[in-house]
C-alpha cells in the first residue's frame, strides 16, 4: 500500500473510499431516505474525479462505495488530530452535501470529503452539512499517528498573570490622588 504524500509543506494526502447506506424509513405516512456511512476504506485509487459505484441493492436498502476522495491533514490541525488519536475509539467524519440532481421529489446525499479533524466535523454539523462518523482503519491511523508525531508541536501551557482591573481603573486612580491630598494636609 502505497500513501500518495502529496505534501506541500504543510498538508498530506492520504486516498480512501466511503462505503454509503442509503435505506428507506417510513416517518409517518411517508417514506424518506435514511443515510449511513458504513465505513472508510483505506485505498489507492488516486482518481480525482469523486465516483459512485453501487455495490448492494435489494428491498431495503442500497449500498454505495464513493472513490476518489481523500483524507486531508494540516499542520494547523495536529492538536485536534491527536485528541481523535487519543479516544478510545478514533474516528473519520464523512462530510457530505445534499444534492437534488437526480429528481426533483428524491434528494441524494454526496460525501464531499473525509476529515480527522473533529473540529473541522462540527464546524459542519453546526452549518447544518449532514457528517457521519466511522471507525479510523488501522493504516490511516498510523499515517494520521506518523503526520502528528512529526509535525505537533503541543503549546506550553503557562499561567497567566492575573491583571489588576482595579489599579489600572480611574476610579482607583483618583482615590490615591485623594488619599495623597489629605496625607498633605
Amino acid at each position: 500500500m502505497s500513501e500518495n504524500k502529496a505534501q506541500s509543506g504543510n498538508t498530506s494526502e492520504f486516498p480512501v473510499s466511503v462505503l454509503m447506506e442509503r435505506r428507506l424509513a417510513r416517518v409517518g405516512q411517508w417514506t424518506q431516505p435514511q443515510w449511513e456511512a458504513v465505513a472508510v476504506v483505506a485505498g489507492e485509487d488516486l482518481n480525482r474525479s469523486v465516483q459512485r459505484t453501487q455495490v448492494h441493492h435489494d428491498d431495503t436498502r442500497d449500498q454505495y462505495l464513493w472513490s476518489g476522495l481523500t483524507v486531508e491533514l494540516f499542520k494547523d490541525g495536529c492538536e485536534s488530530y491527536w485528541y481523535n488519536l487519543q479516544s478510545d475509539d478514533p474516528r473519520l467524519f464523512v462530510v457530505c452535501f445534499i444534492e437534488d440532481e437526480h429528481d426533483e421529489e428524491e434528494l441524494e446525499l454526496k460525501p464531499v470529503f473525509v476529515t480527522a479533524n473533529q473540529d473541522e466535523a462540527n464546524a459542519h454539523m453546526e452549518s447544518d452539512d449532514p457528517v457521519y462518523s466511522v471507525p479510523m482503519p488501522d493504516q490511516v491511523h498510523q499515517w494520521v499517528e506518523r503526520f502528528v508525531i512529526t509535525h505537533y508541536q503541543p503549546e506550553i501551557k503557562r499561567k497567566r498573570k492575573r491583571k489588576d482591573w482595579v489599579e489600572d481603573s480611574e476610579y482607583a486612580k483618583r482615590e490615591r490622588e485623594i488619599l495623597e491630598r489629605n496625607r498633605r494636609h
